[in-house]
């Protein structure tokens, strides 16, 4: 069935009239201090389109074209974007914001356009039956927290008990997320939880390392971005905190978090749901886009942390793209084709090494019921002196039984507060 609408596509390609570009918005920020998170992620997502169109001729022979609108990681101007862009054909839109995020949910959704957050904004929307237009595969907020726990129970011989753990955090929805997750796992695992919020854009924390120095937590866990990850970084080296202690989540472990800091970033831990390291497609981005001057930035952030997630991103919606196609048989698709296609997406090891990116994720289906993806992660740790992230683990499973009911009861307190009727045949 798959090879027959691929051929349908193909011939509708062949017989019918011009098509249309494939609109893929790029809510960026290259500016605030934010913006050495957000240009090496929008880097990443439009040179893969750009790669797509140079090398394949865009998808399904259909052109793909990006539009670029600036948010500065702001909310108010986010919300301005969608609106300003929504009307251009916009196929997805990913909003690399957890508090854009949570304003487009339902404009979004009332307008028939998919979002995807991919390992941020509402953790719940994992949840299909309530989020029908919200994707965040392929891991959550709820999913990161749960895989730090895990991992430090590993390193610990199964006990968490007695421990003591403070989570720093930026104090926005961002920031928050975690917090019901890791009260939950502190009730189950014994350890002591303690929590400290960071102010915007996170330049200040004093007070707040101050009280780390005086409580001496054995761990202590980031929900950091931009500016305040490198500030921490450079706090916890001044207070002599043991940096193989102090873990980040995915959005606190790229390379110019650990940089300004030097040597005395060395040890410091982050996730990853990304792999590190060459991929087969960085050539061909090097080729089709960097040399050929058609690269989003001066080519520099190429394979980076945020660049490969930028690309990972990109590379998933172009796959539910295609997904669509094969679907409903048109290259030419629109927005609520292109949600079906994001809803029967299947990422697979083979699929993944054809695309140039072997084991760039773990593998996931999405489903009617299930838009979460696998919520697995990695952890990395800085090497200073070699100036890299080394890979300590293999892709590390949450733990389900944990989050499974958080998302259940949160989407359903949503559903009812917006009366929603649940899909997929639920009762």
């Amino acid at each position: 069935m798959k090879t027959l609408a691929t051929l349908a596509v193909a011939t509708v390609m062949a017989a019918g009239p011009a098509l249309a570009d494939l609109v893929f918005p790029d809510l960026s920020y290259r500016t605030g201090p934010y913006a050495a998170g957000g240009i090496p992620f929008s880097d990443g997502y439009q040179d893969y389109m750009t790669l797509l169109n140079q090398r394949d001729g865009g998808i399904g022979g259909v052109e793909v074209r990006v539009v670029e609108c600036e948010t500065a990681y702001n909310t108010e101007r986010g919300v301005e974007c969608y609106e300003s862009t929504k009307g251009e054909g916009a196929l997805v839109y990913q909003p690399l914001s957890t508090g854009i995020t949570y304003q487009l949910i339902p404009r979004a959704t009332a307008d028939g356009i998919p979002l995807h957050t991919m390992g941020y904004g509402r953790t719940s929307a994992s949840n299909g039956t309530v989020f029908s237009h919200v994707f965040n595969y392929p891991a959550n907020y709820w999913d990161a927290a749960s895989v730090i726990i895990n991992q430090l129970l590993e390193e610990n011989g199964g006990s968490l008990e007695g421990k003591t753990i403070t989570l720093l955090y930026h104090n926005s929805a961002y920031g928050r997320e975690p917090i019901r997750t890791l009260e939950t796992l502190s009730e189950m695992h014994g350890f002591e939880l303690s929590q400290l919020a960071v102010d915007h854009p996170g330049q200040e924390q004093g007070n707040q390392w101050l009280t780390i120095r005086r409580e001496r937590p054995d761990y202590v866990i980031m929900w950091g971005w931009g500016v305040m990850n490198q500030v921490a970084i450079q706090e916890a080296a001044n207070i002599r905190f043991p940096m193989e202690n102090f873990i980040g989540n995915w959005w606190a472990g790229a390379e110019h978090d650990v940089e300004p800091a030097g040597m005395d970033a060395n040890g410091y831990r982050a996730l990853n749901m990304n792999v590190l390291g060459d991929l087969p497609v960085f050539d061909e981005i090097q080729e089709y886009v960097i040399n050929a001057g058609l690269a989003a930035g001066d080519g520099t952030n190429l394979g980076s942390v945020l660049y490969t997630r930028g690309m990972y991103a990109a590379m998933l919606a172009a796959e539910a793209a295609r997904t669509a196609q094969e679907i409903h048989g048109v290259a030419d698709i629109d927005a609520s084709m292109m949600r079906d296609g994001m809803e029967a997406l299947v990422m697979t090891n083979a699929r993944m090494e054809e695309l140039g990116m072997p084991g760039i994720g773990p593998e996931f289906t999405v489903t009617c019921e299930d838009h979460g993806g696998s919520g697995m992660a990695r952890m990395q740790q800085w090497n200073a002196e070699a100036g890299e992230w080394v890979t300590l683990t293999d892709f590390i499973a949450p733990d389900d039984s944990v989050t499974d009911p958080l998302v259940a009861e949160d989407s359903a307190a949503f559903a009812a507060e917006n009366n929603i009727e649940l899909r997929c045949n639920e009762s």
